[in-house]
């Protein structure tokens, strides 16, 4: 793995606005030119799978799995900018367990189906089956975004603030407000969100002429069932064993999802290597 994730590593401030907000905004951990080469993909799977889901123009396109439909996808999966900070927050034991690349058409003079946007956490049942309050973190996503999002109504991503820390938030009674401390997270092209799973959060109406574009990659611990079909058999010749595990690759078989030998977990290694034991998470 490249030794220049650890300039990016996670700060104490952003840890700390992290564990407080439930989102963290990262600036330019793209470059233009490479935001300029995933665009493409993107426009290409957008007009491959718009008909094949029955999608009107003006539609969401929810993608999901779309790590192995270009190469061009791989690199961020542990992209030097933003993966010190995803184990930095995860620790080790950590996989990717869900791809999902949603691209937010304008409105174009249309009226959105409803005003109140489509609050949620993630991950389904998660959100059941524990039974305590705050439920676990057990995942975050980055979310790279690929257009700008400086202004409002571009289909920003909202939150609310230290809502991850609550299993529910109040919705106002009317049906159409959006709850109380909910705000549009503003973001330039090539800025990533980093996001805990619990935080209540929403896709914005896009009343811009540009299509919304982002690519969230999800991480999790490795005992948890991946979120999608992750077809990426066909990736793992060209990745390192830190990649491998990101993908699911297992050595020692099922039991070491959740009981690791070293050869499943070679990013505890890595970490042990350039940070020292004490980077080490029990």
């Amino acid at each position: 793995m490249d030794t220049s994730c650890l300039q990016y590593a996670l700060t104490e401030e952003e840890r700390q606005q992290f564990e407080m907000d439930g989102f963290l905004v990262v600036r330019d951990v793209l470059s233009a030119e490479r935001v300029a080469e995933l665009i493409p993909v993107v426009d290409r799977l957008d007009a491959e799978y718009r008909p094949k889901m029955g999608l009107a123009d003006i539609e969401m396109l929810n993608l999901f799995d779309f790590i192995g439909k270009d190469a061009l996808f791989l690199p961020l999966l542990d992209w030097p900018n933003t993966f010190a900070k995803v184990f930095g927050i995860l620790g080790w034991h950590i996989q990717l367990y869900h791809s999902h690349m949603i691209v937010t058409p304008p409105l174009n003079g249309a009226e959105p189906k409803r005003k109140r946007l489509g609050w949620h956490q993630d991950s389904g049942r998660l959100n059941m089956d524990f039974e305590t309050e705050p439920r676990p973190r057990v995942s975050l996503k980055v979310a790279f975004f690929l257009t700008d999002c400086t202004d409002t109504d571009r289909g920003n991503f909202h939150a609310v603030p230290g809502s991850h820390l609550r299993n529910a938030v109040e919705m106002p009674a009317d049906g159409d407000a959006d709850p109380a401390g909910a705000v549009p997270i503003r973001v330039a092209a090539g800025d990533a969100v980093f996001f805990d799973r619990r935080i209540w959060h929403a896709a914005g109406h896009n009343y811009s002429p540009n299509a919304r574009k982002v690519l969230f990659y999800g991480y999790s611990y490795r005992w948890l069932r991946p979120r999608d079909d992750m077809t990426v058999a066909h990736l793992m010749d060209r990745c390192d064993p830190i990649q491998q595990q990101l993908l699911g690759a297992g050595q020692s078989g099922g039991h070491g999802y959740t009981s690791p030998e070293e050869e499943d977990v070679p990013l505890r290694e890595w970490i042990r290597e350039h940070l020292g034991e004490e980077a080490v998470i029990p």
